[in-house]
């Protein structure tokens, strides 16, 4: 074999190599970047803000401590709530979500008047919403208590919630259930078939990372849940001495956590519901969920 053949092959082999490890440098930065675009995004909750600052001292403050939204709540004035959604907008930290709850009055109860108040609670915030230019509201969806059986619970709040679907639809507003310590929805299992029963886009699950520590595991309900999930709220829990926490200090995986979002691809708000603080408590925060985020 002559050399200019010799040659030749060697070209060919180094060319082959050569463009194999383009391809995967190409491919690991395309990796990368789709990592860094569903890079889930933070918020916190409009009261933990310091009170005395003005709604617009109040953005700035939070869009100064790093964080992308804000989670609100329900406004019965809504050109009120037009202008402090867009005020929010203006400054960089939306108001993405608002928390109705619903434990004053549960789709849950028997007494009629109990869930004429819950409706027009709902009604009320599902507008609130669409005025703010949030995407959600968040609904305790049902109470379980001495007199109110889980059969019942379960029961009645669907039939309630679905009476308020279409006005969601209408106002293009998702209803979101969240996991709360209301002895309901137990099991991530039971959670998904609940949220799957209503068989409706508007209707999703709102996950509470934090309540589920004494009695499960967090990323065993992301997992379970999946796309269901529309909004995560951020707590911590250490289950000795049965006390709530600053992030990374309970007994939350947060690892596991995380590989869990990845797994199911959520990159929407994950909110903290914590105490607040001042500009040096609410910067700390928002490093922790930077941590949290990077795992």
């Amino acid at each position: 074999m002559n050399d200019k053949i010799l040659e030749r092959r060697n070209f060919l082999k180094l060319a082959a190599t050569a463009a194999v490890g383009t391809r995967l440098l190409d491919l690991s930065a395309t990796a990368q970047a789709g990592r860094s675009n569903s890079r889930p995004r933070k918020a916190l909750q409009l009261g933990m803000l310091p009170k005395k600052l003005s709604d617009r001292d109040k953005f700035e403050l939070a869009k100064k401590c790093g964080f992308d939204g804000i989670e609100g709540y329900p406004m019965a004035d809504l050109d009120a709530a037009k202008q402090l959604g867009q005020l929010s907008r203006d400054v960089g930290v939306p108001i993405h979500s608002i928390v109705y709850g619903g434990w004053g009055a549960p789709f849950s109860d028997p007494n009629p008047e109990v869930i004429a108040k819950g409706m027009q609670g709902m009604e009320t915030a599902l507008r609130s919403a669409k005025a703010l230019g949030a995407e959600t509201v968040l609904l305790v969806p049902a109470i379980v208590t001495e007199t109110v059986s889980y059969g019942d619970a379960y029961k009645r709040s669907q039939e309630h919630i679905r009476k308020l679907l279409p006005l969601a639809e209408d106002l293009g507003v998702t209803i979101a259930v969240e996991n709360v310590w209301n002895k309901f929805l137990l099991s991530p299992l039971e959670f998904a078939r609940y949220v799957d029963e209503f068989d409706n886009p508007r209707l999703k699950a709102y996950f509470d990372v934090g309540n589920v520590i004494l009695f499960g595991y967090s990323q065993d309900w992301i997992r379970t849940l999946g796309k269901r999930i529309v909004k995560i709220h951020l707590k911590d829990f250490r289950r000795k001495g049965y006390q709530w926490t600053n992030l990374l200090e309970g007994d939350v995986n947060w690892k596991q956590v995380r590989i869990a979002l990845d797994e199911i691809g959520y990159n929407g708000f994950m909110t903290t519901e914590l105490h607040g603080g001042d500009e040096a408590y609410l910067k700390d925060l928002s490093a922790r969920i930077d941590k949290i985020i990077a795992m």
